[in-house]
């Protein structure tokens, strides 16, 4: 029989002891109504020990539960942990506070049990948190891979090797050896979607170089996949292989022919269109070739011949465009205006004046403060803006809401600058310049500064420039037309959407859901119609003409009903496989989801252009609960078979409509037992 070591038998013992300890501090704050502050310091305490301990992180990932259900996280922002963002855990887990760095490790605990499947948590799935952790480690690999530094000795001492013990558990339980790989596939994931919001993936990228970079750290074979990331940023070309430094690579710029000048643009642009993302020294190209080689424009931006011919007819504007916008810190302008001028929406009549309107925009000073909150001064609000526009108007399905309920309003951001480019210029005006946006509805005014409440209580600040200065006006302008509905019957979308987002939305108006029960009501009509409208098999074969807003059910991994949200319907065609699939836009920042229930929504792989989502039309009509449609163009209800309908009906039955089943369904099912019937409400 072998002994254990003298030492692993004391950690094992002191481990035992601190552990009952902890167990009846988490008691005594279950138990507790009032002087919850003194029982959360006397966990905390157990906590701080507990984790130094060798298991330690495993005994709180364990009891993370029971934590949170006893109140740890009660009046904090880890109490939502959906709302969390991965790139202010590095100012908690470095925090010379002992509170703030213990609550954010329970937190990360907590997490990593949902993502291991050992708590199911009714706010985030399994997926979501794997995705943070993946994130949140990202951008602190100093914690896992990097030696204490003098500050971190200084600031937290002791402190500092709670937040390097999470992080080692955190490692080994995702897996050292696959952990940078794990994160290279995720930012990949990522920049396939085309986000206008690269800056946490730049963060990513970064520490992943450092951590390269660092002879300390030994990456062995892992990370390979990140050279092309790594090389778009920071040594795209050979000028700038070794990341020399902006005031060097201009000085380069300067001695070179044209030939070494048309081999840094076409370098910068092939890397900028492999990833979208665009290199300080791309700026410093860019702004170089406006004085010394205008005809190299074209070879930077990476145009084809239609982006080309629109450069052409729009040379000053274009030029005016870049003086105004591109600079090392806001390099993401050179992608917007490529992609701009892809689109070819200057040959608008009202575009061109409009942009030339933009850059000489005077901004207000409220809007100058929110840009330099969340930007700083370097450069200017009026150039954030301007790259912020220019990105929306080049990838109009790159908007995200960030992390506030607002998908409404991102989701018309993006339906304008996709649609009606003009009009979203004339709202970042009126926003930017004036503080106040009115938009009609049924014919009456409704101005963003009489109505002072919106559907997000408080807007984050993670948000790109436009949808920050633009978003708070429009959510306004949203709440107020649904209080105007109150009283009617019905889902008030059915008035509220073709007026807030244009009129191009169809007035024909399907909702599966019976608004005041909550059940599910006419699910086979709605369904018919849908495919009647929507399905090119049904519809005579009339793609879609302007995008159209829906709402869809979101559901987790196991197919449990999270909440409602707003999309948008781009088209419908068959994929290269032959499956018909519904392409859509999803505000929520990052469109590749896991719905359960087999229903995996893809955003490359099937067809998909940069930006969309998509899933077979059978799979998305089964989370589908509201969309617009012209009532004056009918498709054919009764062509759509009744197999294929009770297999998208079946999906819904195991998903977010298994409680939603009305009574009268369960009755008539069980006096008809030959029939199919849904399942029962308390559900799979």
């Amino acid at each position: 029989m072998s002994h254990p070591e003298p030492n692993q038998d004391t950690n094992t013992g002191k481990l035992a002891s601190l552990t009952a300890r902890m167990d009846e501090a988490i008691a005594a704050l279950a138990e507790s109504t009032l002087a919850k502050a003194t029982k959360l310091r006397r966990l905390f305490d157990a906590v701080r020990k507990v984790i130094l301990l060798e298991g330690g992180a495993a005994v709180i990932e364990q009891r993370a539960p029971q934590m949170e259900a006893a109140g740890v996280f009660l009046g904090s922002d880890w109490a939502y942990p959906e709302i969390l963002l991965p790139a202010l855990s590095s100012y908690s887990l470095k925090s010379s506070e002992t509170d703030t760095v213990i609550i954010e490790a329970i937190s990360e605990l907590r997490l990593l049990a949902v993502a291991k499947g050992a708590y199911e948590h009714p706010s985030v799935s399994s997926e979501q948190a794997h995705h943070y952790l993946t994130q949140v480690m990202a951008m602190n690999l100093d914690l896992l891979f990097g030696t204490m530094s003098e500050a971190e000795r200084e600031t937290q001492g002791r402190l500092a090797l709670v937040t390097r013990a999470l992080f080692r558990h955190l490692a080994e339980r995702i897996g050292y050896e696959h952990i940078i790989d794990q994160l290279v596939d995720e930012i990949w994931r990522i920049v396939q979607q085309r986000p206008i919001q690269v800056g946490s993936v730049k963060q990513m990228i970064t520490q992943i170089a450092i951590c390269r970079a660092n002879p300390d750290i030994d990456l062995g074979s892992s990370g390979q996949g990140a050279d092309r990331l790594i090389s778009s940023l920071y040594g795209t070309t050979q000028a700038c292989r070794e990341d020399p430094g902006v005031a060097v690579y201009y000085e380069r710029l300067e001695s070179m022919d044209t030939g070494a000048l048309q081999y840094e643009a076409s370098g910068f642009a092939r890397a900028m269109h492999d990833t979208g993302l665009v290199s300080p020294y791309h700026a410093v190209l860019m702004r170089y070739l406006l004085d010394h080689s205008d005809h190299l424009l074209s070879e930077a931006l990476g145009l084809s011949s239609t982006g080309r011919d629109c450069l052409m007819c729009y040379d000053d504007l274009v030029r005016a465009l870049i003086r105004a916008s591109v600079y090392p810190e806001t390099a993401q302008a050179i992608y917007g205006i490529s992609l701009t001028l892809e689109r070819g929406i200057l040959y608008q009549p009202p575009v061109a004046p409009a942009l030339w309107r933009q850059i000489h925009l005077p901004l207000s000073a409220w809007s100058k403060e929110r840009l330099r909150l969340v930007y700083g001064d370097n450069p200017l609000p009026e150039a954030r803006l301007m790259e912020g526009v220019l990105c929306m108007l080049g990838q109009p399905l790159g908007v995200g809401q960030g992390n506030n309920p607002t998908c409404q309003s991102a989701r018309a951001l993006s339906m304008w600058a996709y649609n009606d480019p003009d009009y979203l210029l004339q709202m970042v005006v009126w926003a930017a310049r004036d503080d106040e946006i009115v938009i009609h509805f049924e014919g009456q005014p409704i101005s963003s500064m009489a109505s002072l409440t919106g559907v997000a209580s408080e807007l984050s600040v993670d948000l790109d420039p436009v949808s920050l200065l633009v978003v708070p006006h429009l959510d306004r302008i949203y709440a107020e037309m649904g209080r105007r509905c109150i009283g009617r019957e019905g889902d008030p979308h059915r008035w509220v959407n073709p007026e807030f987002h244009g009129w191009w939305a169809g007035r024909g108006f399907s909702i599966n859901v019976d608004v005041a029960t909550g059940k599910l009501t006419d699910l086979e009509g709605f369904l018919r119609h849908f495919y009647a409208c929507y399905h090119p098999f049904f519809n005579r074969s009339q793609p879609l003409i302007h995008p159209q807003p829906a709402g869809v059910a979101i559901t987790d991994s196991a197919a449990r009903f999270i909440g409602w949200h707003a999309i948008t319907i781009l088209r419908v065609a068959l994929d290269p496989q032959d499956v018909m699939r519904v392409y859509f836009y999803n505000p929520n920042n990052d469109s590749g989801q896991n719905w359960g229930d087999s229903v995996v929504v893809r955003t490359s792989g099937t067809g998909e252009r940069f930006g969309e989502a998509s899933l077979p039309f059978e799979q998305f009509a089964s989370r589908l609960y509201i969309f617009h449609f012209d009532p004056l163009e009918q498709g054919e209800l009764a062509r759509v078979s009744s197999d294929e309908l009770q297999r998208v009906m079946d999906h819904v039955y195991r998903s977010w409509g298994a409680d939603r089943v009305p009574a009268e369904h369960l009755q008539a099912a069980a006096e008809n037992p030959q029939a199919p019937s849904p399942p029962d409400p308390g559900g799979v």
